[in-house]
């Protein structure tokens, strides 16, 4: 097992952070929210050789899933999450996409595999543990890599300020009982890659983020 990486494709005019997890050495891995822009994904994965195994959602709105079913024919693979509370999202996908001037670009989305808390997920070696973090979305998870002190978050978490919960299904409170009861206990040391914007550290997030003081 090699060590684990991540490669950040913007996508969508969201500027959504698609993720590529890999392992270093045998070169798998997995897709993290292909919210659009199939062919730039592709494009990359192309050059850079890197198998993909699977593609894993954090959680089911449109900018995070709306091009999942479409990746998912192109490399043959399964998509896996969100938890099942956000199949009411991904079955209405293009409906959001019409609300957006989208119409017609965005399928609905139909995960293989639903995931709950306590689960975990794995490519390549590394194991990723499935927390339910609410909030945000009804069904959005973290994968969380304890050997790497790493955690994808997607918009639960940002540098500097939270997920919004003004969406279908969303809950201040809810978010962040997810935030203080779930993520921050993992370690003032957790590196994080989130849905927009750049990245962090669980502790930094702790002492500045002046939503969770």
């Amino acid at each position: 097992m090699g060590q684990l990486n991540a490669g950040i494709v913007p996508v969508t005019p969201f500027q959504q952070n698609c993720t590529i997890l890999f392992d270093n050495d045998d070169k798998t891995g997995v897709v993290v929210d292909p919210g659009g822009d199939v062919e730039t994904i592709l494009a990359i994965l192309g050059d850079s050789g890197i198998k993909i195994t699977a593609i894993w959602l954090t959680h089911g709105h449109i900018d995070h899933a709306g091009g999942a079913m479409e990746l998912k024919e192109a490399l043959g693979v399964e998509i896996v999450g969100p938890h099942e509370a956000d199949k009411p999202l991904l079955d209405n996908l293009a409906v959001q996409a019409e609300k957006f001037g989208l119409a017609g670009s965005v399928r609905n989305c139909t995960p293989d595999r639903f995931l709950t808390e306590g689960e975990t997920v794995s490519f390549g070696g590394h194991v990723f543990e499935v927390l339910h973090c609410p909030g945000h979305a009804p069904g959005h998870v973290v994968y969380y890599n304890r050997a790497a002190r790493f955690a994808h978050v997607g918009d639960v978490l940002f540098q500097g300020s939270i997920g919004r919960t003004d969406l279908y299904g969303g809950d201040h409170e809810t978010l962040i009982r997810s935030i203080k009861e779930k993520l921050l206990p993992l370690g003032d040391d957790v590196g994080f890659i989130c849905g927009h914007g750049p990245g962090g550290r669980f502790g930094d997030e702790r002492r500045g983020n002046p939503y969770l003081v």
